[in-house]
């Protein structure tokens, strides 16, 4: 496995099975053959409903929860209430977590950075993020902060490589993690010939192409997968170096091209939905 070494001194692992949208069973499974596997990192959500699933499936890989960097996110729900990191750990059945991040710029969201920041001084996160923090939200965060956060995570890849969002990380050493890393649905980015070229070179998929670009850009990543087989590919990346040159050819198709666009009115909508959380 490769690290990043984190603004506070901690080590992270490159690539991690993520758990967006899987069902409690599917997360569950995905969490457990990954982690048995040899991945190490693991990230989900308050709002994905499948803390309790995720947390079975590090105690049944028969990894030792040190060997697991954990990450999950608080919902704008539980950003005022005081309770809410402790009732996170219970879901998963930890006594801490590795990274804990606020996941959405909405509601009483400086409350919530507030959350990250005790519980770091508490030592119930080792390090703390935010999450689609972008724009005028990581402008205002700076200016209220005590503590600098380790991560962010936003939507990156080749067609948008958040260049501008960059110049304030470099700034603060705050690393960058992926989502959508190829992509949501649509196949333009994947059938990209110049990846279907590298892979040729290198005996990889387009997809693992994509994905070992994020780790030389700096960023982590954690393409999540019901499937144990795109799962095993997904880590299969590790093993080959994409050249200067190719870099540069990759840093070309840059667009400027989101796939997901979030609007100031899901935002509040953010705000005021609350998860169904799993229950024991």
């Amino acid at each position: 496995m490769e690290y990043v070494i984190l603004n506070n001194g901690v080590n992270c692992p490159v690539i991690g099975i993520g758990t967006f949208m899987l069902t409690p069973a599917d997360a569950e499974n995905s969490v457990r053959e990954a982690l048995k596997m040899g991945y190490s990192l693991v990230d989900t959500a308050n709002a994905y409903v499948n803390e309790r699933a995720c947390g079975r499936g590090i105690k049944k890989s028969g990894k030792k929860r040190e060997d697991v960097f954990l990450s999950t996110k608080l919902w704008p729900s539980e950003y005022e209430n005081d309770n809410a990191v402790d009732e996170t750990l219970e879901r998963i059945g930890v006594d801490y977590v590795d990274l804990l991040y606020i996941h959405q710029p909405a509601g009483n969201w400086l409350a919530g950075y507030r959350q990250l920041e005790k519980a770091y001084k508490e030592g119930k996160a080792k390090a703390i993020g935010i999450s689609n923090f972008e724009g005028k939200y990581i402008e205002e965060l700076q200016t209220k902060w005590e503590i600098v956060p380790q991560f962010i995570q936003v939507e990156a890849h080749p067609y948008f490589t958040q260049k501008e969002l960059r110049q304030i990380l470099d700034k603060y050493d705050i690393k960058l993690m992926s989502w959508y890393p190829l992509g949501h649905g649509d196949k333009s980015l994947i059938n990209e010939p110049l990846f279907a070229e590298l892979g040729r070179k290198y005996g990889k998929s387009s997809a693992q192409v994509i994905l070992r670009w994020h780790t030389q850009m700096g960023f982590v990543v954690i393409p999540g997968s019901k499937n144990v087989d795109h799962i095993k590919d997904n880590l299969d990346i590790l093993d080959f170096t994409l050249t200067k040159e190719e870099m540069a050819e990759i840093a070309k198709l840059d667009k400027n091209q989101r796939f997901y666009h979030r609007t100031d009115e899901q935002l509040v909508q953010f705000a005021g939905w609350r998860p169904s959380f799993e229950q024991k």
